[in-house]
């Protein structure tokens, strides 16, 4: 069990305003693993005071002086990266292979992406007459959940910090041991009081009053499209810049000249993986109806393989979902595919065999699904794939873009001509041709109601920054 009962504001760990308590529970033992402290809004108003004290001198610091920091970060990340992968199998339930590939992989990915941008990017320029300067933002709220959580947190704490922000983080009360390490690592290096301040709690009683503080000018969030439109409304009184980056249904469309095998079968893995709990998984796959029995017989194999279990059981490809709610959430979806007349080729309602503990999931394939239902058109968040069949390109591009999100996409082809074409009809923020993995300078985001602005690279650094022209710098 840890004990995480204060917060970190203004470089110290300091008691909440008012004393109330949460278990962490992990998903696999049902048991709890931690205690952290839930914050309210007079924590909330601690935090963003010492934000914006720290802000005058952090954002004048050189280059050179961030670059240290960042140097420094990076060295003390690197020897708690066991620490950090282990907290997150714990705590949300990703196999201990997948944190030390990649959950705990993604903080130091965007730390190091980072540097490498703050190394060499042109914050002034002059244009004629006019100096174009791009300054921080100002103090950020960043409010980040529980499924990637260390991603989700360092790719806003990495590019604010190079750009000169300083900023008050709320992670997921969900899994939020993990940030309380982050903050320890950032206390190590030497970042200076108040440039990052860590206030724990739920949305209502911390995230709200974070998004709505007169002091913060800008507020990240990541999570459900229905918190993110709260968040938007509570920012809005003060006009401040909001970026979000929400919700998902990705299409996947196999094309007629993919490998059908191959396609079908990566794609269940693309869903299952950290069971299925990524906004981007590619949850609806588009097949062409005369290999729709085929692509029946492969996904079902695929699924059959997928071994749910222990996060720290050897052979494990999938843990529980994070908490009793989203297992619920995910049954009760389940079971209206199956209602809804939707074929049920691989899965179903229960715990997977065996398993009689935790909040464990079976691999789920349904087939013969239709536009119409309740699972082509939902955010699952579990290790459910639904198939769908087209008779014709155009269909397919149809079908993929008739959906509320545009976050990522995925299309398989034997000509990466004939797959790129495709991806310029696809609505969405990112395109995955062929399997193609994640690239840290890639911009992250979506389209609709996946959100607005961008993350990862360089492109998720200039959201932390304001443009100013100072007109006449150079004389005529």
């Amino acid at each position: 069990m840890k004990e995480a009962l204060q917060f970190y504001i203004d470089g110290a760990w300091v008691d909440p305003a008012t004393p109330k308590t949460l278990e962490v529970i992990n998903p696999a033992t049902e048991e709890p693993c931690g205690t952290i402290s839930m914050g309210s809004e007079a924590d909330v108003d601690k935090a963003v005071a010492a934000a914006k004290a720290a802000f005058p001198a952090w954002s004048t610091t050189t280059r050179e002086e961030r670059i240290a920091i960042f140097e420094k970060i990076i060295e003390v990340y690197q020897s708690r990266y066991d620490e950090i992968a282990e907290t997150i199998s714990t705590e949300m339930g990703a196999p201990i292979w997948l944190s030390k590939a990649a959950q705990a992989a993604t903080g130091l990915g965007h730390f190091t992406t980072n540097l490498e941008i703050l190394k060499n990017y042109q914050f002034e320029e002059v244009r004629g007459s006019t100096q174009i300067k791009k300054e921080a933002v100002g103090v950020c709220g960043f409010i980040t959940p529980w499924n990637w959580p260390v991603n989700q947190i360092v790719c806003k704490v990495a590019p604010a910090l190079a750009a000169g922000c300083t900023m008050v983080l709320k992670p997921s009360e969900v899994a939020p041991l993990n940030a309380i390490i982050v903050a320890e690592i950032l206390h190590e290096a030497g970042l200076p009081k108040g440039v990052f301040n860590l206030v724990n709690g739920d949305g209502p009683a911390v995230g709200a009053p974070l998004s709505s503080h007169k002091d913060v000018d800008m507020v990240s969030f990541t999570g459900s499209t229905r918190a993110g439109i709260l968040v938007a409304k509570a920012a809005a009184d003060t006009v401040k810049r909001v970026a979000q980056e929400l919700g998902g249904k990705s299409p996947n469309i196999v094309l007629e000249d993919a490998d059908i095998s191959a396609a079908v079968a990566g794609g269940v893995q693309g869903v299952m993986m950290n069971s299925g709990q990524s906004c981007n998984a590619p949850t609806r796959m588009f097949v062409p109806a005369a290999k729709n029995d085929e692509a029946k017989a492969v996904a079902k194999a695929a699924a059959e393989g997928v071994k749910a279990g222990d996060p720290h059981t050897e052979g494990t490809t999938i843990g529980p979902v994070v908490s009793e709610v989203q297992f619920n959430k995910i049954q009760d979806l389940i079971q209206k595919g199956i209602d809804e007349g939707a074929t049920l080729v691989a899965g179903g309602t229960g715990r997977p065999d065996g398993l009689n503990k935790g909040y464990y999931v079976r691999p789920t394939v349904f087939a013969d699904v239709t536009p119409d239902m309740t699972i082509s058109r939902e955010e699952i968040f579990g290790p459910v794939l639904s198939i769908l069949s087209y008779d014709s390109e155009e269909q397919a591009i149809e079908m993929a873009n008739d959906t509320e999100y545009g976050l990522s996409s995925y299309v398989q082809s034997g000509d990466i001509n004939h797959a790129r074409e495709v991806a310029g009809k696809i609505r969405a923020g990112n395109v995955h041709l062929n399997g193609a993995g994640p690239d840290f300078n890639a911009p992250f985001g979506g389209y609709k109601q996946s959100g607005n602005g961008r993350e990862w690279g360089e492109f998720g650094f200039e959201e932390f920054l304001e443009i100013k022209a100072v007109l006449g710098y150079e004389a005529a």
